[in-house]
């Protein structure tokens, strides 16, 4: 099976978290299904209908939210009180807000650090992970796809990535993309959150995928993947001292599926192995003819496969 088919929500919800902050946050499926929490990406690309579709709709009940600044969560694009940390405390509010004991945490990308971050955080309250496209937030993720490493594999869409970046600044894109972000005037913010945003949608798949760029092209959301992404990797996603890696041992008893493309350039395909390797007894999956993009057709049927797999024998 791809995907199952699409829902609607039976539940939604606003919940006031450290002002300015207010998080949108939605229910589907089988309200006495398993729960599931949703991890999206970016930081800051927000949920979209389809992710509802990784999970059986009689089996689960399927939460999701838009973290922090993106999505309906409100301020938009807002950078003040929004820390990786800050999105820990903000999913263990969820999780009481709604009157959940434990729960599968389901994260790709970006999603994928802050699921580590949340197991090894409340380790208690995980049933198990299923993670895609895994990032470990390290400098070096970072540098290969906003410094040098994927600009030698794609020359020409990068040529357009430091075009906004004025020549002098580019030996640290991040802090000069960062500049540009927060610039008081709104032509240069958007400007540049769109340059930074359609570097990453045309190559989060193996064949750039028009409708994923489409996403990524989009005024709205490119604002808030490109501050949010940017603001986070300025601050090396505020992890300094507390690597995902060295804490891994907090988590190693709880069952985890991780999927991951072969051909991923945007986190290359070392880091689930790296992770695999320091978690024994984890599944993991590397697709042979895949991207980044949990749009990947691959990708798509064995998250399918995961989720199927694990309600059916894992139980609260």
């Amino acid at each position: 099976m791809s995907c199952y088919p699409a829902i609607e929500p039976y539940a939604q919800h606003r919940l006031a978290v450290l002002s300015p902050h207010e998080l949108y946050i939605e229910e589907s499926g089988n309200p006495e299904g398993v729960p599931v929490v949703f991890l999206h990406g970016g930081p800051g690309a927000g949920c979209e209908a389809g992710h509802r579709q990784f999970f059986n709709p009689q089996k689960y009940r399927i939460i999701l939210f838009d973290q922090r600044g993106c999505g309906r969560s409100t301020p938009h694009a807002e950078l003040s009180e929004n820390t990786t940390w800050a999105l820990v405390e903000d999913i263990e509010a969820i999780r009481a807000f709604l009157q959940i004991d434990s729960w599968l945490v389901f994260g790709g990308s970006w999603g994928s650090t802050l699921a580590l971050v949340y197991a090894q955080a409340y380790p208690q309250h995980v049933l198990g992970m299923v993670l895609r496209g895994i990032f470990l937030a390290r400098e070096r993720d970072v540098a290969w796809f906003y410094q040098q490493g994927c600009s030698r594999l794609f020359p020409d869409y990068w040529a357009d990535f430091i075009a906004p970046v004025p020549l002098s600044e580019r030996q640290d894109m991040v802090a000069a993309y960062y500049r540009l972000l927060t610039s008081s005037d709104e032509n240069t913010r958007l400007q540049a959150a769109k340059a930074w945003s359609i570097w990453e949608g045309r190559t989060a798949n193996l064949k750039t995928n028009p409708q994923v760029l489409a996403h990524f092209s989009d005024p709205q959301a490119a604002l808030s993947i490109a501050r949010i992404e940017c603001h986070y990797f300025q601050h090396q996603s505020f992890l300094q001292g507390r690597a995902i890696l060295d804490n891994m041992h907090k988590i190693t008893h709880i069952p985890a599926y991780i999927v991951h493309g072969r051909y991923d350039v945007i986190c290359p395909v070392e880091q689930a192995l790296l992770l695999h390797q320091h978690w024994p007894g984890s599944e993991l999956n590397i697709m042979p003819a895949s991207g980044h993009s949990a749009m990947e057709p691959e990708i798509q049927r064995m998250l399918v496969s995961v989720t199927d797999r694990f309600v059916s024998e894992v139980r609260p």
